[in-house]
């Protein structure tokens, strides 16, 4: 492998984060800050187009992970080396502070620091902590297999669009049913971001105890059951 093709994966990996989590995260500031109100319905959309977006762009580049959940996944399930997955996931930790920094330059002052520029949260008054892991884990266990299925598989759809909106429209139903209950993040990297940024670190851990859990069982089921041999 040439030196273009080890760094270009890397960098379609930080732009492809960078920009689902400004416009993700950037939605809930919005909502927050300003007179236009969103919504659930407009936050889950705005997460769900952009990220059919990148994945549309970067996923011929990079397989476009965006996720150190989506990561683990593809590494139990064989598809990417123990090495590049880690080169993957550093690449997108540093697009999601990337963004949550370019978030606080445009929210420092405003409302959205209310909502911690869009870090997700545990609502504390439906779930405990345990249910919090297991639905953070389900949630990430359909996005998944959903990427399994249109995207690393061999039988995957021709068309790479295919794919990149069939990712989004489950990142979107997620959060729909989610977003209430712990903010649906599915990604740890989408928290880690803005977490850092906003200085909001209550109950971070599960964050990356439910969607690696998620991540390492929706890997292991797709691969073994309905892989590719």
């Amino acid at each position: 492998m040439n030196e273009s093709m080890k760094w270009k994966p890397l960098l379609a990996e930080l732009v492809g984060t960078f920009a689902f989590f400004v416009i993700g995260a950037g939605a809930i500031c919005i909502d927050a800050a300003t007179e236009v109100k969103l919504g659930l319905l407009g936050i889950a959309l705005a997460h769900g187009l952009m990220l059919s977006n990148m994945v549309n762009v970067f996923g011929p580049v990079s397989g476009a992970h965006f996720n150190p959940a989506v990561t683990l996944g593809a590494l139990v399930g064989k598809k990417i080396k123990a090495g590049q997955a880690l080169l993957y996931v550093i690449a997108q930790l540093i697009g999601a502070v990337l963004a949550g920094y370019f978030l606080l330059l445009i929210f420092r002052d405003t409302p959205a620091m209310d909502k911690s520029l869009g870090t997700p949260m545990i609502n504390t008054d439906l779930v405990n902590s345990g249910t919090a892991i297991l639905i953070e884990a389900a949630l990430t266990f359909f996005l998944v297999i959903t990427v399994f299925a249109t995207g690393f598989s061999n039988k995957a759809p021709n068309v790479p669009a295919i794919g990149g909106y069939g990712i989004g429209l489950t990142v979107t139903a997620d959060i729909l049913m989610g977003g209430p209950l712990t903010g649906a993040a599915m990604n740890p990297a989408r928290v880690f971001g803005p977490a850092l940024a906003s200085g909001q670190w209550a109950l971070h851990w599960i964050y990356w105890v439910g969607p690696l859990l998620g991540g390492l069982l929706a890997g292991l089921f797709y691969s073994r059951i309905f892989g590719d041999d």
